[in-house]
């Protein structure tokens, strides 16, 4: 049964056009709603990112909670992460996250975590669709029983130290000049502040938000900033959150770009190395290339393949005992600390790495050599082109071509209006020509 609003990561559109005040206000009253259970007071706690927007569906989503009887902290700008931390933290019984992540500015969306931190279940976001589109009218607050909002002053401090106890009492980043990007996002304040913090020399970029700027040429998706930065300060290493910091890529000091796959592989490694695993592998997304898979075969590990999405890389991590799980994006799930990707956190567990093999970030940060990927969206406007006949025909071919020694991946993205084909083997030519068929067909049929 599929979803009439949320998506892969929660509810995200256009602001204004999708993501309207009405739409928050219902999300809230039925959010609310299905988390209330039992005769006290319920809590919610709302943080954002720094879009423009997010003021508007902060105050409507407020109005939503209040009236069902829920009582309101409001966070301000925070890390999602930090938003899952801190429901957990202030036992509230359900936290929000207003953010469209590494979207540009004019989108806007809307993330649910319930009591423990942990992003809902498609089961439960479709109890909250149902209430959404019903009467709730019967279902309000009496005026003695509606809900009260505050503002929480010291969570950025909360946060931080939360962070840096996710490292040694004795680990210093003292010695390491770092450049921080945080995407003019969400991270902008605590992420400098928790390096600076650890001994690091740290230098700023994406740190001057104003509502329009959010990932505008600066953070995850756009990487070139921060390599230009660190070339020119001689930094040990770049560190690029996207608008709500909960991925992060890292960038070496010779300016070239690690992925997610890498940062995953050099942490495993540390943690098998330590003894630290809870289960011999880590969990990755059908996106994650062919060479990470090879790479952890020939140290001993597992690589368990999801969906594509951190919330079921985070399903499967829960269900078999992994500790380690996150996408090639950047996402990186660390669950002895977090119940969700944190940019932040995984980047200081990297710079542990670094910092105690004393060796530079080209040389730990390249645990193995991809396999040729190559990725191309095509955009649709409606319809459903992978069910056209020319469209599966191409991708058996490509199947065909491609053998055993490949993948081929296409999906439709849960953010966007687009079909994702993704193909990787060890022919870069070949790779090409079967994605660029299978584009040709997907276009055709759109």
């Amino acid at each position: 049964m599929s979803r009439k609003y949320f998506g892969t990561d929660g509810i995200r559109g256009l602001a204004n056009k999708v993501i309207t005040p009405e739409l928050a206000l219902k999300v809230g009253q039925a959010a609310g709603l299905t988390f209330q259970n039992g005769d006290y007071r319920h809590r919610v706690v709302i943080g954002k990112d720094t879009r423009l927007s997010g003021y508007m569906i902060e105050y409507a989503l407020v109005a939503g909670f209040t009236s069902v009887g829920m009582d309101v902290l409001l966070l301000g700008p925070m890390p999602t992460p930090a938003v899952a931390m801190l429901t957990r933290s202030m036992r509230a019984d359900l936290g929000v996250m207003i953010s469209a992540s590494h979207n540009p500015f004019e989108d806007n969306g809307i993330k649910l975590f319930g009591p423990q931190g942990f992003k809902l279940s498609d089961e439960v976001e479709r109890q909250i669709e149902t209430l959404v589109d019903s009467d709730m009218a019967q279902k309000l607050a009496k005026p003695a029983d509606l809900g009260r909002a505050r503002r929480v002053d010291d969570v950025r401090a909360r946060y931080v130290e939360f962070a840096k106890h996710t490292l040694p009492r004795n680990m210093s980043f003292e010695g390491m000049r770092v450049v921080i990007d945080c995407a003019n996002g969400a991270g902008y304040k605590v992420a400098p502040e928790a390096l600076w913090e650890l001994g690091a020399e740290v230098f700023s970029l994406g740190v001057e938000p104003d509502g329009m700027n959010i990932n505008r040429d600066v953070g995850s998706t756009a990487p070139e900033a921060l390599s230009r930065k660190v070339r020119e300060l001689r930094a040990d290493i770049g560190i690029a959150l996207d608008g709500d910091a909960d991925r992060v890529l890292i960038v070496d000091e010779n300016g070239h770009l690690v992925d997610g796959d890498q940062l995953m592989a050099v942490v495993a490694q540390d943690w098998n190395a330590e003894g630290r695993l809870s289960q011999p592998g880590i969990v990755a997304t059908v996106m994650s290339n062919l060479g990470l898979e090879r790479y952890l075969q020939s140290i001993g590990l597992s690589l368990a393949r999801t969906p594509v999405g951190d919330r079921y890389v985070l399903e499967h991590m829960r269900e078999h005992g992994y500790n380690i799980g996150g996408e090639q994006s950047g996402h990186m799930i660390l669950s002895d600390y977090s119940t969700t990707g944190d940019g932040l956190v995984a980047a200081m567990q990297v710079m542990a790495v670094v910092k105690r093999r004393n060796r530079p970030v080209s040389e730990v940060c390249h645990a193995f050599d991809p396999l040729p990927q190559i990725l191309k969206n095509v955009r649709f406007k409606g319809g459903r082109p992978l069910e056209a006949k020319g469209v599966s025909k191409a991708i058996e071919a490509a199947k065909q071509k491609l053998g055993k020694g490949g993948r081929l991946v296409i999906r439709p993205s849960g953010t966007e209006p687009v079909i994702r084909v993704m193909a990787e083997g060890d022919d870069r030519a070949l790779v090409e020509q079967i994605v660029n068929d299978v584009c040709e067909a997907v276009t055709a049929a759109a």
